[in-house]
């Protein structure tokens, strides 16, 4: 029998950005505002800033109007952004990945935060979270 798990709800009709997702997400988080940054999206998922212990249910309703939101051009935007800070050793990577994004090719911004969520529930690295990801 499955014990019965906190359920979050981000509502993927209520934000057409990277920014508007941080704030959906940041709405359920106690005591937290994450900012959008994906290497902080994962401390918040280890716990500790504002989400249940022992494991939780992230349902993500409208994520197809979310998929739609953050693809493409909205993972070359955030690219972009980040492009000035980033380190000299890791620039032409970056560049190819921003080139790729531009061209409608490679992982978008919807892909990457889902797989950083997937990370956290069964079968990933990072399981012991219990984070359930469900798309809907």
């Amino acid at each position: 029998m499955t014990r019965d798990l906190p359920v979050l709800v981000v509502d993927g009709t209520r934000f057409s950005d990277l920014d508007g997702f941080a704030r959906e997400l940041s709405q359920l988080l106690s005591g937290y505002t994450w900012r959008g940054n994906l290497d902080a999206l994962n401390d918040v998922l280890r716990g500790g800033y504002g989400t249940p212990s022992d494991g939780w249910v992230l349902r993500w309703v409208g994520s197809e109007t979310s998929r739609a939101a953050l693809g493409y051009p909205e993972t070359a935007r955030r690219l972009e952004r980040l492009l000035p800070g980033v380190d000299p050793s890791n620039r032409a990577a970056f560049e190819t990945r921003l080139d790729e994004a531009r061209r409608g090719e490679g992982p978008t911004l919807f892909d990457e935060i889902v797989a950083i969520i997937r990370e956290h529930g069964p079968g990933g690295r990072e399981s012991a979270d219990g984070i359930l990801l469900e798309l809907s």
